[in-house]
């Protein structure tokens, strides 16, 4: 058992460590029950939850979260719109978050998958500086797709 000032008292049977307690005007606490004798504490329960929740919403303060952005690509993009996309993901891996990239095939544009994964690898290595390719580009139905995580 640990008084309230925060000394050990050894092994008190628990009428003793009530008594202790009730006469601090404290609360009597089991800090540790997998321990062999359970450990126990004397005091403010109210005042230490109250700690405790303090420090839990400080450590969810300092959370990041991070955020998946997805830019969506077709096999035969023009090279300004390709920059200007290529730059949208840049700042979204410079903020922190993810970039799901999707290369859409409409009707035809199916036949021509092979050029949809060139424009992909081209991605993957004009983004290689600031990120790196997470999950590789697969196949889903009419589109394939690449997750995109920063450094």
């Amino acid at each position: 058992m640990i008084d309230a000032d925060g000394n050990q008292a050894g092994v008190v049977a628990i009428d003793q460590a009530l008594q202790m307690a009730k006469e601090a005007e404290l609360d009597l606490v089991e800090v540790a029950a997998q321990a062999v004798p359970p450990v126990c504490r004397i005091i403010d329960f109210s005042k230490f939850k109250y700690d405790q929740e303090k420090k839990e919403k400080e450590a969810r303060k300092k959370q990041k979260i991070v955020h998946l952005k997805e830019i969506k690509f077709h096999p035969f993009i023009e090279e300004n719109d390709y920059q200007v996309k290529l730059h949208s993901l840049e700042r979204f891996l410079k903020q922190g978050d993810k970039g799901k990239i999707t290369m859409q095939f409409r009707g035809r544009e199916m036949n021509y998958v092979s050029t949809g994964r060139k424009v992909l690898a081209r991605l993957s290595q004009d983004i290689a500086p600031l990120g790196d390719v997470e999950k590789t580009p697969f196949m889903e139905g009419k589109m394939i797709t690449m997750i995109i995580m920063p450094k």
